[in-house]
């Protein structure tokens, strides 16, 4: 079916967080009904996405509730909407000992669709549950394309897609193929069931990922022993235990290097505890500071970053909640659960008995151990973005799209415009949300994808008005 609108039209492409939260932003900044705007998003509903369409109870937003409202001048509008929805329910583990409620990544995702909600049933938000397999250019529009035979012809399109699946290592991949607990991917629907209660797990990877799927087990009953390898040994942690206010200031004469910016972080995390803070605080500076930060460095310092430091910002920034950081230590404190650092270097099955070669980061010694599962959950193959869906290697052939420079995402420039093959931003297509880290820093966590949502809502809203003159926009929340 085809979809054709007299007014302007808007084409969002994921209808997850990020998606659904420009989508609403962009319908409150217009003037009613001056616009169109479809989100193409495969799922019943709008606004959980990959991170919040769980129904796992394991699964715990990763920070406070309190800090976690979709209106940035309203910072309880979250807890509000969870005392109406008398939330969390059956659930004593939300509560955290410091008082902070962590609850359910399901609970965050029905908050989501309820605000996008009344937009949806004023027909200011169009949800198109189907999955797109085609953009092209025709004339000065793009022309999207669902596989259940929508056609919309946009004036704007909005890439709001989040990270491709997890690749797993091709000599892991290759020598586990056809094994029956053998789990490349962790984040799809049901994929831990597999798994039986006893069995012996190897985790490739130890982030927040690997955090879920411990606790994921755990949650179902599993008993055996779990072993995550990863190149150096390193688990996300968890929170402080008492509310602190962020501490540094790295925006001030910013960093150009990322050496330089490394020794002011060192620096304050030394001066920290005579501040009676830990480095939580620091932390939580650099994340809020993390933008400016960010723009500052030059792409050369900004993938000197990436690679060398990224792993140790990783496990800092992104806190696992206190219930699922508190089954980690147990099982550390008790022997079955282990973490190792170094590289599987050779792996195989005999029969249903997974063989793996592991050598330890610091000692280079080699340990062969025995496990009847193994699960990847080594984050994002970004290399992998343009050929994880059709219409994106399309865009990217047709020389609208390419990678970002840093090697995190789409290439846009400091309006969130894609840029094209000639180095150019286009005023018609837009990168929104983590694929845009490349550009912004930043954007794998609230409150930043938020904000960066309302920002490009607010870019969107604008250059219509310039283009249509339907009237003022209305000012970003």
């Amino acid at each position: 079916m085809t979809r054709l609108s007299r007014r302007p039209v808007v084409a969002i492409i994921g209808g997850g967080f990020t998606g659904a939260v420009l989508a609403a932003n962009l319908a409150r900044n217009m003037p009613e009904h001056t616009a169109d705007v479809f989100v193409f998003e495969p799922r019943s509903r709008l606004g959980a996405g990959l991170a919040y369409d769980t129904s796992d109870p394991a699964h715990r937003v990763n920070v406070p509730a309190a800090r976690m409202s979709l209106l940035t001048d309203d910072p309880d509008d979250f807890l509000r909407w969870l005392a109406a929805a008398r939330e969390p329910r059956d659930d004593p583990d939300a509560l955290a000992a410091d008082g902070n409620l962590y609850p359910r990544r399901t609970v965050f995702g029905h908050y989501v669709s309820d605000f996008v909600a009344p937009l949806l049933a004023s027909g200011q938000i169009h949800h198109c549950r189907e999955r797109v397999i085609q953009i092209a250019r025709t004339g000065d529009r793009w022309a999207v394309k669902a596989d259940g035979g929508t056609e919309v012809l946009a004036d704007i399109a909005i890439i709001a897609t989040t990270h491709p699946a997890p690749c797993p290592p091709q000599h892991i991949s290759g020598a586990l193929a056809g094994h029956p607990r053998f789990v490349p991917d962790s984040t799809s629907s049901g994929a831990l069931s597999v798994i039986c209660a006893e069995d012996r797990v190897l985790i490739i990877g130890n982030g927040l990922t690997a955090a879920d799927v411990i606790a994921s087990l755990r949650h179902s009953g599993h008993r055996g022993a779990i072993t995550a390898v990863s190149r150096r040994g390193l688990r996300s942690r968890g929170h402080a235990t008492t509310a602190q206010e962020p501490f540094g200031d790295f925006v001030t004469d910013p960093s150009r290097t990322a050496r330089t910016l490394l020794r002011r972080v060192r620096l304050a995390l030394q001066q920290v505890p005579a501040e009676g803070r830990s480095w939580h605080a620091v932390f939580d500076a650099l994340r809020a500071q993390g933008g400016d930060i960010w723009r500052a460095l030059p792409v050369v310092e900004r993938r000197r970053l990436v690679r060398h430091l990224r792993v140790y910002w990783d496990v800092h920034r992104f806190r696992v909640a206190p219930r699922i950081d508190a089954v980690i230590a147990q099982g550390l404190e008790h022997g079955d659960i282990g973490v190792i650092g170094g590289l599987v270097k050779e792996i195989s099955q005999h029969g249903e008995t997974i063989i793996a070669k592991i050598r330890h980061r610091h000692t280079n010694h080699s340990e062969t151990m025995k496990f009847d599962a193994c699960v990847v959950t080594t984050g994002p193959a970004h290399a992998s973005i343009l050929k994880s869906q059709r219409w994106l290697a399309d865009l990217a052939e047709g020389g609208h799209l390419q990678l970002d420079a840093v090697g995190l995402g789409l290439a846009c420039d400091d309006q969130s415009r894609a840029i094209d093959g000639n180095g150019n931003g286009n005023d018609t297509l837009f990168i929104a949300g983590p694929l845009a880290r490349g550009t912004f820093g930043e954007l794998m966590g609230l409150p930043q994808v938020n904000e960066h949502a309302i920002f490009v809502a607010d870019r969107v809203a604008r250059r219509l008005e310039r283009q249509f003159r339907f009237g003022p926009v209305a000012k970003t929340a």
